[in-house]
């Protein structure tokens, strides 16, 4: 596995373990429906969070949440509509992106929620 890619799974873990100690039940990693890939379903209450996590270690050519394509969006989007259909489910989704970002020996994460209203 390329180092990006060890990265990247570093990155879902520390977004997973933001989202538990924040209250959130981890229903789903890496959920995929045809083309569609979803990092990481979770729920909080009445609210199912479809969470894109992007990692990066420097922010230096663009902000890593403007990196997510309308394409990618649309796939999501795609996707979680099938798995909220398939499981019958009654709930609020919610679209949202966990940035990390290393900073030399640490890492600064934002989660930005209702994300896909920003863009």
């Amino acid at each position: 596995m390329g180092l990006h890619n060890e990265f990247g799974k570093k990155g879902e873990q520390i977004a997973v373990d933001y989202l538990l100690k924040n209250g959130y039940l981890i229903k789903y990693k890496n959920y995929r429906y045809l083309k569609a890939e979803i990092d990481i379903i979770a729920q909080k209450g009445p609210i199912l969070a479809i969470v894109e996590v992007r990692s990066r270690s420097t922010d230096f050519i663009e902000n890593i949440a403007d990196t997510i394509t309308k394409k990618k969006i649309q796939l999501q989007v795609l996707a979680a509509d099938h798995y909220v259909t398939d499981l019958d489910l009654d709930v609020e989704v919610r679209f949202d992106v966990i940035t990390i970002l290393k900073n030399k020996s640490t890492f600064d994460l934002n989660h930005i929620e209702n994300a896909y209203y920003h863009f």
